[in-house]
């Protein structure tokens, strides 16, 4: 689904903050940040990632991403441990420009609580039409 010049894939889960989430398998969210996210950003240069093991919260700060414009919080969207982290990041942020949805994607969690925490998150139609209020 495209809206204006960003990609929004019908398979994730967003947040008004701009994150996305993708159950990979049961209890394990893969996150990153939007299309739209890393466009208002412009070029990346930096990624601070969270550590494996730890415990974040729905909607708290996991890490930053550092453009030539700004610094940005990253939100995590479901509660859990992180599992994994995407260790590309630190010699490659760039990848996140390239390719927010693929190889530019921030951490995986596991959590327990995916079905219940999904419905405070936008579904691709809901985070479209934020979109759209935004550009307004």
């Amino acid at each position: 689904m495209k809206i204006e010049n960003y990609d929004i894939p019908d398979n994730l889960f967003y947040s008004k903050e701009h994150e996305w989430a993708l159950l990979e398998k049961p209890n394990f969210v893969k996150i990153g940040i939007t299309d739209y996210a890393q466009k208002a950003l412009h070029d990346i240069v930096f990624v601070d990632i969270p550590k494996k093991g730890t415990i974040v919260e729905m909607m708290k700060s996991v890490g930053t991403v550092e453009s030539v414009k700004s610094v940005s919080e990253v939100f995590s969207p479901v509660s859990g441990s992180i599992a994994d982290v995407n260790e590309e990041l630190r010699l490659n942020p760039e990848l996140i420009n390239e390719d927010p949805y693929g190889k530019g994607w921030i951490a995986l969690i596991e959590t327990n609580n995916f079905p219940e925490e999904s419905k405070k998150l936008l579904t691709p139609i809901q985070y479209v039409g934020y979109l759209r209020t935004l550009s307004k």
